[in-house]
């Protein structure tokens, strides 16, 4: 990803005023649902300084750990600020702030792959959602994979706010699941189910996003299109991801990426 000099996290800097866009509050409602849903998620980090479910931090990827989860912290914050700056007319700080989403979104994508690679070759081996600690990694390499993509989208659609406010949206949901995962009990709401075996732990999230595509509509009577195009595409890939986890191909893979 490469930093763009005016990067909207949320909200783009060009277009409609947001005094007359009835979906300025859907997107602000949206990010303060996600903001909930991490501290939720995160509780054992933000007030213990533990994995979940109360697990030490690995010792020797502790430092890698903390820095990803104050970056993909900050991120949500971000992702709040930023259309609550366009309501108020900041544009100036809102672009401002925007260069500093663009350095944190490479940061991001970076430290999940190090903490993913970590995380396998030094923690513990067992089971989540019925996959191998190897197999599982695909979850996290490829969802920071599909951010880095829509956060690159976002930016090269900077100046049309139709495509570059979902991008982001997108961007986030695609991240969540390190969240939800965590919150306690709410695994095992759809873990059983057809949507708990096809989407696995990132049902969550393209729930809240299915959720957000339909009441934009409602309340702003105009179908997103780039929203529900790029919807589809990470509801798809979300399943393809739980399809090629378990193959022999992405362990091989799995295995040159932690080096055993």
């Amino acid at each position: 990803m490469n930093p763009a000099s005016s990067l909207a996290v949320g909200e783009a800097v060009s277009g409609p005023s947001a005094r007359s866009n009835p979906a300025k509050y859907l997107y602000s409602a949206v990010a303060v649902l996600l903001l909930i849903a991490t501290l939720l998620g995160f509780q054992q980090f933000y007030l213990h300084g533990r994995a979940y479910p109360g697990r030490e931090l690995l010792p020797a990827a502790r430092a890698v750990i903390i820095a990803h989860g104050l970056s993909m912290s900050a991120w949500i914050i971000l992702f709040l600020v930023q259309p609550l700056l366009i309501v108020g007319q900041r544009r100036r700080l809102h672009m401002a702030l925007g260069k500093v989403g663009a350095v944190l979104a490479a940061a991001i994508v970076l430290l999940g792959l190090r903490v993913a690679v970590l995380v396998v070759r030094m923690g513990p081996e067992f089971p989540l959602w019925g996959l191998s600690r190897r197999q599982f990694m695909a979850v996290p390499v490829f969802a920071v994979l599909a951010f880095g993509t829509f956060v690159a989208l976002g930016v090269w659609y900077r100046k049309r706010p139709q495509i570059h406010r979902p991008m982001m949206l997108l961007a986030t949901l695609s991240i969540l699941a390190a969240a939800t995962d965590r919150i306690t009990g709410l695994p095992q709401l759809y873990a059983m189910t057809t949507v708990g075996h096809v989407f696995g732990p990132f049902f969550p999230a393209l729930a809240i996003g299915g959720a957000f595509l339909l009441l934009k509509w409602a309340v702003t009577r105009a179908f997103d299109a780039p929203l529900a195009a790029g919807y589809a595409a990470l509801a798809a890939y979300s399943a393809g991801i739980l399809v090629v986890a378990p193959t022999d191909a992405w362990v091989r893979v799995a295995s040159a990426l932690v080096g055993s």
